[in-house]
């Protein structure tokens, strides 16, 4: 795929929406892209996936889930992207941008966090390859997420709270690229998922898709065969589409995209606020961060404030690539409840002793209301490990009836 064959539109959605002043930016990251990337010019493709086996622990196993199979009477499989160094998918994209902006010859990253996961991995990414870095993280999510936190401080990045707003990741997406518009010249924005204009979406798919190249010749080896249906949560999409990339030409196997569909799917239009992260199942189109794509958005077009259980779902839009196979019906958009994936996270940490993050959790929630209808054998993609959640789920457990849980009393004064 090239410039030539390629103008950065799926269907409908996608393009380049950005300020005049960003314009040599794009242009000049999309010929890196082409050349480095698809080219592997300097054999940077080499390098990116060398440093992803030796610093990123790859390849990560496609473990069997006995207990699961038990229980769903199907076969069910997990891509252990929890495994990765840094503990989420994160760091496939992280480390390839970071080393595309030392290709390219640029000095400092910029990069915005949700859950603090993205921002952890550019973070380790940049201490790595020796790139100074800046982290722009909602102060809301900051509060949620204190241990990333100190991990993104630890490995000498620079953590800048953004206060405008809710406080959360698309406020944080904003500030970052007033960052960037104002230093292009010597910085590159790390974007965490595969939203933004034309080259990121693809970019970051391609950086992600060595989740589902693995996972496809795993299941082949280990299974004999295809999964019928690959299940993974949906925020901005990163980790989506690293599991169905490979998949998504296999017509035979079903790809579901699950969101946090927070509280309710009703929203609030007065207050601005949508008590969900559910963008494919409830948004309408419009332009955010430099793409068109599907948003939650009120009748005027304004942008509400998503909120679910999980701060790394917690995102207005999704990525261009996404909504547009939703809309052609290759891939089926699902929402889950914060009370089900709560009940899923512990679930999965007493089943097959693998502690889930919260975003994680909401893929599993659907395994469990819905295994009846996906087949024989199933594969969910593990997108991270859950240790930045304890906090959250403990306070978030102690507010609701979930019969599985430990007793929250024990935990009442904190860690």
């Amino acid at each position: 795929m090239s410039k030539t064959t390629f103008d950065g539109k799926f269907g409908e959605y996608g393009g380049q929406y950005v300020p005049e002043a960003l314009m040599p930016a794009i242009e000049e990251l999309e010929d890196a892209y082409e050349r480095y990337v698809l080219e592997n010019e300097d054999g940077f493709m080499d390098e990116f996936r060398r440093r992803l086996r030796e610093f990123g622990g790859r390849p990560t196993p496609t473990q069997y889930a006995e207990r699961l199979s038990e229980r769903y009477d199907c076969d069910v499989y997990m891509k252990r992207e929890d495994l990765v160094h840094g503990g989420a998918h994160k760091l496939n994209n992280a480390l390839g941008q970071v080393l595309l902006a030392k290709y390219m010859g640029k000095e400092r990253i910029v990069a915005e966090t949700g859950a603090g996961q993205h921002g952890t991995a550019t973070a380790m990414a940049a201490a790595h390859l020796d790139m100074p870095c800046e982290v722009y993280m909602g102060e809301r999510d900051i509060n949620r997420q204190r241990p990333n936190v100190f991990r993104m401080r630890l490995n000498g990045s620079e953590v800048n709270p953004v206060t405008v707003g809710r406080g959360t990741l698309k406020e944080a997406i904003s500030e970052t690229m007033r960052d960037w518009a104002t230093n292009v010249e010597n910085t590159h924005y790390v974007i965490g998922s595969i939203v933004g204009p034309h080259p990121f979406p693809v970019m970051v798919r391609d950086f992600q898709s060595v989740i589902s190249e693995e996972a496809r010749k795993q299941m082949r080896e280990q299974a004999g065969t295809l999964p019928d249906s690959v299940l993974a949560c949906a925020g901005g999409g990163s980790n989506t589409m690293g599991a169905f990339a490979e998949f998504v030409a296999d017509e035979d196997v079903s790809l579901y995209a699950v969101e946090a569909g927070g509280s309710t799917l009703e929203v609030d239009e007065e207050a601005g606020v949508a008590p969900n992260s559910a963008s494919l199942s409830t948004g309408s189109e419009g332009v955010l961060h430099g793409a068109r794509t599907k948003l939650l958005q009120d009748r005027d077009g304004q942008i509400m404030e998503s909120h679910s259980v999980s701060s790394g779902l917690d995102y207005a839009g999704v990525g261009p690539e996404l909504a547009h196979l939703v809309d052609e019906d290759r891939v089926l958009a699902v929402n889950i409840g914060d009370d089900d994936a709560l009940t899923a996270f512990h679930r999965l940490s007493q089943l097959e002793g693998v502690i889930p993050a919260l975003e994680t959790a909401h893929a599993f929630a659907y395994l469990e209301e819905h295994h009846e209808e996906l087949g024989d054998t199933v594969l969910v993609n593990v997108s991270g490990r859950g240790d930045k959640d304890l906090e959250s789920v403990i306070e978030e457990t102690s507010k609701r009836d979930i019969d599985i849980a430990p007793d929250m009393d024990a935990f009442a004064g904190g860690f």
